[in-house]
């Protein structure tokens, strides 16, 4: 069975939020503190693992990442 993650990275308490979505966790996580993940990540140093959900149907996983998005620019 295939999963896809719904991940949340910050650098600090209070911090720069990024949200994400993979099908590898272990493997995106490296990518991300590796310098390998997105210039977002590189600029604001985000490789503190927050929150992490598992799905296993893409189109609920990337939902979810959505909705954890717009909840987030609404200050939700």
């Amino acid at each position: 069975m295939r999963l896809f993650y719904v991940y949340i990275l910050t650098n600090k308490k209070d911090g720069t939020l990024y949200i994400g979505i993979t099908n590898n966790i272990d493997r995106r996580l490296f990518e991300h503190r590796s310098g390998k993940g997105s210039k977002f990540i590189k600029k604001y140093n985000l490789h503190k693992l927050v929150h992490l959900e598992k799905y296993t149907e893409a189109l609920k996983a990337i939902s979810r990442e959505k909705q954890l998005k717009i909840g987030i620019g609404n200050g939700k």
